[in-house]
């Protein structure tokens, strides 16, 4: 999911990029692991996310930290480059946001990180507008190795479905809440129904918890408005997903204290 908020992402996602047509038919693949952003943790869930982050870093073929062009270097990044120190994987890194900075700003950032001696090499990307993407694949490319292909061509990730649904609703509810609610919403799928039917709806029944009653009547809204542009919103997502219609229903509950108990973290994903 995408969000123009911090810390949008809770978990590791996998996304698998094939391109059979690379380099006159032999055929690429590479397969991302996209971790939470390493954060000052404030509770037990901010040291799961970090957790999941830093144990991703060993076992890869290169490391590609991606920073903000617009933010300021700060002492999260300095942070994660102690981090990265510690490791012995190759590293890239890529300064997003090119097309919202000025050349000043971007060589500021770009003599800041050179300076370390982390990285192989570094550019400047824009991921919205899609500049130096293809020169970043090409660099990325160099450090994979030979070998069969792992994933069909048509899949984009080995993430499970349900997962995948209930992200779908929490990025509505990212972009649609006030700062203070949507990092402390948790979405869970409590039914998921697709028939063989090709014609036969995906019945979907979801909860999302959060931590204060006033963040339920927030997510709710007067007459129920809120929470149904959210529904309308993350079900139009789904059908383009899975081709088909949609029933979505959604529920929300208060849990005060889930993201600090271990129980319910278990519950969400995170192991202790």
């Amino acid at each position: 999911i995408t969000s123009s908020k911090p810390q949008t992402t809770l978990n590791r996602i996998t996304g698998i990029y094939t391109d059979l047509s690379y380099e006159e038919g032999s055929g690429l693949q590479m397969v991302f692991l996209d971790t939470p952003g390493i954060h000052k943790p404030h509770n037990k869930l901010g040291y799961a996310i970090n957790e999941t982050a830093v144990n991703t870093l060993n076992g890869v073929d290169v490391i590609l930290l991606i920073v903000d062009g617009t933010l300021d270097f700060g002492r999260g990044d300095e942070a994660i480059l102690k981090l990265l120190e510690n490791t012995s994987a190759p590293k890239l890194l890529a300064i997003n946001k090119t097309d919202m900075i000025g050349p000043e700003k971007y060589l500021e950032l770009y003599n800041r990180y050179d300076r370390t001696g982390l990285f192989d090499d570094i550019y400047g990307v824009s991921a919205l507008k899609g500049d130096n993407i293809e020169m970043l694949r090409d660099r990325l490319t160099g450090y994979m190795n030979e070998g069969p292909m792992y994933y069909p061509d048509d899949i984009a990730t080995e993430d499970p479905v349900r997962f995948i649904v209930s992200e779908i609703i929490r990025e509505k509810l990212m972009n649609y809440l006030d700062d203070e609610v949507p990092h402390g919403v948790f979405v869970e799928i409590e039914s998921f129904v697709e028939p063989e039917d090709p014609h036969a709806a995906v019945e979907i029944s979801a909860v999302i918890y959060c931590e204060k009653k006033s963040h339920k009547g927030i997510i709710i809204g007067k007459g129920g408005q809120s929470l149904k542009k959210v529904g309308t919103q993350a079900r139009i997502d789904m059908e383009d997903f899975f081709q088909k219609k949609v029933f979505l229903s959604l529920y929300v509950k208060v849990d005060a204290d889930w993201r600090e108990s271990k129980k319910e973290l278990r519950k969400f994903g995170y192991e202790y």
